[in-house]
């Protein structure tokens, strides 16, 4: 049906009425879960940012006094540091590597499905887990690296105890949890590609180096540029790595601690849940800012397919 102007109008029938009662009637409970889990949390801490509120105490406004404290408090700022060298150490190598992983169990190999398996593993390993055995594993003394290390003769580095390898160490847990799932969803898009384009692309004399610059990263970009969103978002808010593998007291703590540990520190520790909804209110409006910069600069390599 086409109206004066000659464009299209959709009729709404009854069954396309019925078929979106039913598509809404099934995403309700889902949709239900983040506005109560996540939204209310998110307005519940703006309100508390601008509370006292230690312990159980009834909240006592105290206006902006939680900000001028936040913006001085010189430990914020190198929280929020750390966890930006944490985000810029994991997402490129993380994504890389994820990428390449996914190219590579995208072909016809032998044992494709064990590979895939063994990849995504650690993505439903229990992270409490994953970091007491990492932690094991970088153990000065007994530890499986260091242990191999000495073999040729090589002193192995105090991992979680010197201020200059504990980022690595943790970006390293970091890039190897975040790996598989990464994987499986570029694994996604790589299999929506034609393969009609590669064989043009072999036609027209292209080799594998162009065939992927040319075609699968412009065609699985839509797909890459969620998983770059969501890793840096998933980088931003890193704790329980940090959380289980430091203590404290360590000499390395300063140069690890993230910014939602300082949230848990004063929150759940300290019993100040204003300034720690402060700390997180924060860290929203990083992510919010550092994700609109994104969706903008996607227009200039996003590639989607009509």
């Amino acid at each position: 049906m086409k109206t004066e102007n000659g464009k299209k109008h959709t009729k709404i029938t009854k069954r396309k009425l019925k078929t979106w009662g039913y598509a809404y009637a099934f995403i309700a409970p889902t949709l239900l879960g983040v506005l109560i889990l996540n939204l209310w949390g998110v307005v519940q801490s703006i309100y508390y940012s601008f509370h006292e509120v230690k312990g159980f105490a009834a909240p006592k406004f105290i206006g902006i006094e939680n900000y001028i404290r936040l913006f001085q408090d010189t430990e914020v700022w190198i929280s929020l540091k750390n966890v930006f060298i944490y985000a810029l150490i994991t997402v490129p190598i993380g994504v890389a590597i994820s990428l390449l992983l996914a190219v590579l169990l995208n072909v016809k190999i032998r044992g494709k499905s064990f590979f895939r398996c063994i990849y995504f593993l650690p993505v439903v390993s229990a992270p409490a887990a994953v970091a007491l055995v990492w932690k094991w594993l970088y153990n000065n003394d007994f530890g499986l690296f260091n242990q191999i290390l000495s073999l040729f003769g090589i002193q192995g580095p105090d991992w979680l105890g010197n201020p200059d390898m504990a980022m690595i160490s943790v970006a390293i847990v970091g890039i190897w949890s975040m790996v598989g799932y990464n994987m499986i969803l570029l694994l996604a898009g790589l299999q929506d590609i034609p393969g009609e384009l590669y064989e043009a692309s072999e036609i027209d004399g292209a080799g594998p180096f162009q065939k992927f610059i040319k075609i699968t990263v412009p065609m699985v970009s839509p797909t890459l540029f969620f998983v770059i969103v969501t890793t840096i978002i998933s980088a931003l808010q890193v704790f329980d790595v940090i959380f289980m593998m430091f203590k404290p007291s360590s000499p390395a703590f300063k140069s690890v601690e993230s910014i939602v540990y300082l949230f848990y520190r004063y929150t759940f520790t300290n019993y100040n849940k204003g300034y720690g909804s402060t700390i997180v209110v924060l860290l929203f409006a990083v992510i919010m800012i550092l994700t609109a910069i994104q969706l903008k600069l996607q227009k200039k390599w996003v590639h989607y397919n009509d």
